[in-house]
């Protein structure tokens, strides 16, 4: 997966959604909520092993903006002020093609932790 090329990147007008498109033909629309609570940034996966934090309350959450990182990647901004995760072509890609999975395993955690889609609160 290493080879994969996007060839457009475009938030939609409510800033609520990401369209990534690769130049294999494959097209994805990820929504902002996804991309903040699975942000590959330390202050979600924490900083090794073990340390993954649930962040909760992020369902209305938009893009800012978003800032290319070398050729590799993407920063994307959020208006929590949220901006330190850098998305790579590949992590985009997988989202594109797991996000379902991975955000329904979210969900599962946030119910286990007494959490929600709507109330912020301090991750754990």
């Amino acid at each position: 997966m290493t080879d994969i090329w996007p060839t457009e990147l475009k938030v939609s007008k409510d800033r609520q959604r990401l369209i990534v498109s690769f130049d294999d033909g494959e097209s994805f629309e990820l929504s902002a909520e996804m991309l903040r609570v699975l942000s590959p940034s330390a202050e979600v996966q924490g900083h090794g092993p073990g340390q993954k934090l649930t962040v909760p309350g992020k369902r209305n959450v938009a893009i800012l903006s978003m800032t290319p990182t070398g050729n590799y990647a993407v920063r994307i901004g959020f208006d929590d002020m949220h901006d330190s995760g850098i998305f790579t072509w590949n992590y985009l890609r997988e989202l594109g093609e797991k996000g379902e999975t991975l955000f329904a395993a979210y969900e599962d955690e946030l119910r286990q932790k007494g959490m929600d889609r709507d109330t912020s609160a301090k991750p754990r």
